[in-house]
């Protein structure tokens, strides 16, 4: 919205009353204004360049007021007046005259057929004895620049020209000319310049430098002369100083240059209606006849009213209120639209000024009648229609993926959806007109030259400012694409893409492979060739020979998996292998994108799938709950299971197999949310139910049998079942030298302990720090679970060497934070320690 800075004195003045700053603020709104800022010349340059600037600037109260757009009335300080007078009813909405020159033939501007190339358009009007005073003056230029801003689109469409007429003579002549056969004085200079020494002259000036690219490869520059051949203007770059206007301009003559006709109409109507109120007599403008090169005459300006009609019970449906038409009318007049009741039904005849070229439809004048009712005063009514809002079937379908793909064990990233023609192309070996790529047509940086085509660039530049973390990352991202698409009336459309990557050093083909087969089962679509899904060998530039796959669902190819082409690690500046997969997701819409993929997402569904719940172990199947982490039916049991899936989406592998579901059975119940991996484990193998017979056989034993000798309670059970005392006693102490065998057996067993190794960087002062010294002061930092390793020097730079030093730590007893702290102690010595590398064990 365009911003209007108005003074505040003269604004009260013009009103002919004053407010609080809560007053005005509320009478904007009901005016359908917004007062932004309440500010001052001074403390505006202040803000921007300094005290310093701002030490001569004036104090005078701005008030800096946000107006509609399409308003271009409202843009100065005459039409704000006007409107919130005749809004508070104490002034009538003028009517704007055209009239004939008092003596004499109007005014003539003759277009010849050279300016066809250029700005082919051209009008004009007088403003006759006008008198401007300072304020006055300083608001007609203002306004100028607002229009250039506002729908001149720059000076783009129309360009406005101002001239003081008793210096210049008629009839004005509007051509085109070559560059070099056009000289003059331009505005505020001292000598004449060729129009092409000119363009160069403009290039550094930090006005008009933005409207110089309208013209400046054009073979002919417009310009307008006058009967004597003194140049009145070179649009849409700058008038000439002869015909500039002071405050002693008593005749104004007001030529608007146009690429777009109606425009230009509108704009010259602006200008002259909101300063013909200076005029001796106010609100008339003189009349100007433009000649156009096939002989045609037109008269200039239009000041056209034209009438609409329209029924109070449309305004009073639109807008929620029941007001009579009288009412209505009322309404209308308030907001300068001249209303009178027809008489006929409840219709009423609505005249339209030549200020408000922004009511083009009868809901323009609907919206006018609900803002002078008030906003604020429209009655709250429940709605007529009930409907209840439902998913797009693709962002349901991505956001049940999202959460299956976490609980695998991958991180979400969320990428530019723009990218650079080297991202999509260069860099994955391909070229870009392969790409069908959307090219940005002006774009402000190379890194956002096109919107991208494929995933895979954003999460490789993604590891690449995430290469200090540790191994593995794995990374996915379910986002939208942008391909060409004749077929579509924009030539474009988007697709939604799920793409993954593995970085590690190894390339990991094996955890891509199955995660795409993962997806494939939460998909329900079986691994079968026909109706199912299948890879088979393929070429891309982008991956390495011989390591890539494409990807086939019931006979479509849907995307591509495999080892990237190290060409392509190195130009994305990794360093180790990785592995990638990208496949569209769209094709699996359907009943699919309606199902649950697992039971612990809660989204309500639109297709009910009846399927079976997830039962609890049967009693054939393991039920101890001691495991190597210790008893998973106590807290501490839970804790070391919970650190264990830290990393891992598996107890063992990349997939799902009886080892997990030989845990999750230990498990007596859900685990709670404070165990935030074990829960999320949980809730993965808890989907793999129905099928987990299926699953391949574990290769470790994590849970212990069930030992009946441990689990013994004196009063339930006799062991030899005998009721002999003497038995009895024996059965006793046969129990208590089990039970203390089993004890002693468990705590020999070692306690699963976290451990990690970590790489530090301890860098010194300077090259005269003793490094020896340094290095012994390090090593001498001792606590419970910290082992150091070996170390070296490395040089940095200027004769300065760091050391680097390794150490192994228990996680629990010592953190990263505690190490630097200890060591960042020796003052005299270190100046900074990082973490250069850290590897869980």
């Amino acid at each position: 919205m365009p911003t209007v800075g108005v003074k505040r004195d003269l604004l009260f003045k013009s009103l002919g009353r004053t407010y609080t700053d809560e007053e005005f603020d509320e009478l904007c709104f009901e005016f359908g204004l917004e007062l932004d800022e309440i500010t001052s010349e001074k403390e505006i340059i202040s803000r921007e360049q300094g005290d310093s600037k701002a030490s001569g600037a004036s104090d005078v109260v701005l008030y800096k007021i946000d107006v509609p757009a399409n308003r271009y009335d409202l843009l100065c300080l005459e039409g704000l007046v006007r409107g919130l007078q005749v809004f508070k009813n104490k002034l009538e909405a003028p009517r704007y005259r055209r009239v004939s020159p008092v003596s004499g033939e109007p005014q003539k501007l003759i277009i010849t057929k050279e300016t066809a190339a250029v700005r082919p358009h051209a009008v004009a009007a007088v403003l006759r004895n006008i008198t401007f005073t300072q304020e006055r003056y300083d608001s007609f230029i203002e306004l100028q620049d607002k229009l250039h801003q506002n729908v001149c689109r720059k000076r783009s469409l129309v360009a406005i020209g101002t001239h003081d007429l008793d210096t210049i003579s008629g009839p004005f002549t509007y051509t085109a000319k070559p560059p070099g056969d056009i000289s003059f004085k331009p505005l505020n200079q001292t000598k004449e310049y060729t129009a092409t020494q000119l363009m160069s002259l403009y290039k550094t000036d930090s006005h008009l430098k933005h409207f110089l690219h309208i013209i400046e490869d054009k073979p002919v520059y417009p310009v307008i002369y006058d009967s004597n051949g003194i140049v009145l203007s070179m649009p849409p770059i700058i008038n000439g100083d002869h015909s500039k206007i002071s405050l002693k301009t008593k005749n104004v003559f007001i030529e608007c240059t146009a690429t777009d006709l109606t425009k230009a109409k509108i704009v010259l109507d602006v200008m002259v209606t909101m300063f013909s109120e200076y005029c001796s007599q106010p609100f008339t403008v003189e009349e100007a006849e433009v000649v156009y090169p096939d002989g045609k005459t037109c008269k200039y300006p239009e000041l056209a009213y034209r009438k609409e009609k329209l029924s109070s019970e449309f305004v009073n449906k639109k807008v929620g209120i029941n007001e009579s038409t009288e009412n209505i009318a009322q309404l209308l007049t308030k907001m300068c639209l001249r209303s009178e009741v027809t008489g006929v039904g409840d219709e009423i005849e609505v005249e339209i000024p030549p200020t408000r070229s922004d009511v083009i439809h009868a809901c323009d004048i609907m919206e006018d009648a609900a803002m002078a009712f008030g906003f604020n005063n429209i009655p709250y009514t429940t709605p007529r229609t009930y409907t209840i809002a439902t998913q797009f079937p693709v962002n349901k379908l991505t956001e049940l993926l999202r959460q299956d793909l976490a609980a695998a064990g991958f991180t979400e990233a969320l990428t530019f959806a723009l990218c650079s023609k080297e991202d999509i192309a260069d860099k994955l070996g391909k070229k870009i007109s392969e790409t069908r790529a959307i090219h940005i047509a002006n774009p402000k940086t190379s890194e956002f030259q096109v919107a991208r085509t494929t995933l895979l660039p954003g999460l490789l530049k993604t590891i690449a400012a995430n290469r200090k973390m540790p191994l593995p990352l794995k990374l996915f991202e379910i986002s939208d694409v942008v391909l060409k698409d004749d077929t579509k009336d924009v030539g474009a459309r988007n697709s939604r893409r799920f793409c993954a990557v593995y970085y590690n050093k190894s390339p990991g083909f094996e955890v891509i492979h199955g995660l795409l087969d993962r997806t494939m089962q939460l998909l329900d679509v079986k691994a079968a060739r026909g109706d199912g899904y299948h890879i088979q060998s393929a070429d891309d530039s982008t991956f390495f020979p011989g390591r890539c796959a494409e990807i086939f669902v019931r006979g479509k190819s849907v995307g591509r998996l495999g080892v990237l082409h190290p060409d392509v690690i190195d130009r994305f500046e990794l360093t180790m292998p990785c592995s990638a997969l990208e496949i569209d997701i769209e094709p699996f819409l359907g009943h699919t994108a309606e199902t649950l993929l697992t039971h612990d997402v809660p989204v309500q569904e639109v297709f009910k799938h009846k399927l079976p719940e997830p039962s609890r172990a049967p009693s054939s199947r393991q039920t101890s709950t001691q495991t190597v982490f210790g008893d998973v039916s106590e807290a501490a049991g839970l804790k070391a299971l919970d650190d264990f899936l830290a990393d891992k989406s598996y107890m063992e592998g990349f997939a799902a197999s009886q080892a997990d579901t030989a845990m999750f059975d230990a498990i007596p119940s859900a685990p709670a949310s404070a165990f935030r991996h074990l829960a999320r484990w949980y809730n993965h193998i808890k989907s793999f139910q129905r099928e987990r017979d299926g699953l391949p056989s574990a290769k470790t034993q994590f849970v212990l049998p069930a030992t009946s000798n441990v689990v013994v309670d004196d009063d339930d059970l006799d062991l030899f079942g005998s009721d002999d005392e003497a038995e009895s006693a024996e059965v006793d102490r046969i129990k208590e030298q089990r039970l203390a065998e089993y004890a002693a057996k468990k705590s020999k067993k070692p306690a699963l302990v976290a451990k990690s190794s970590i790489l530090l960087d301890v860098k010194p002062w300077d090259d005269e720090t003793d490094m020896a010294e340094m290095e012994a002061r390090v090593r001498g930092v001792a606590m419970d679970g910290l082992l150091w390793g070996r170390s070296k020097l490395v040089p940095v730079g200027y004769g300065i060497r760091k050391l680097q030093i390794g150490c192994v730590v228990e996680d629990d007893k010592v953190g990263t934070d505690l190490l630097e702290e200890a060591i960042t102690a020796f003052e005299e010595y270190v100046q900074s320690v990082d973490v250069a590398a850290f590897n869980k064990i």
